[in-house]
């Protein structure tokens, strides 16, 4: 498990490949977290 690991993130990099691990979109990874909004009483 390590650069030569194409299962791996650090090995995904090293090949230059993407996939589950290591997905194109890094938009899909960090989210924005859900803003509570107050409710009127």
């Amino acid at each position: 498990m390590g650069k030569g690991d194409k299962r791996t993130k650090r090995g995904k990099i090293i090949k230059g490949s993407y996939g589950k691990t290591r997905p194109k979109k890094k938009n899909a990874i960090v989210s924005k977290p859900a803003v509570k909004k107050k409710g009127k009483k």
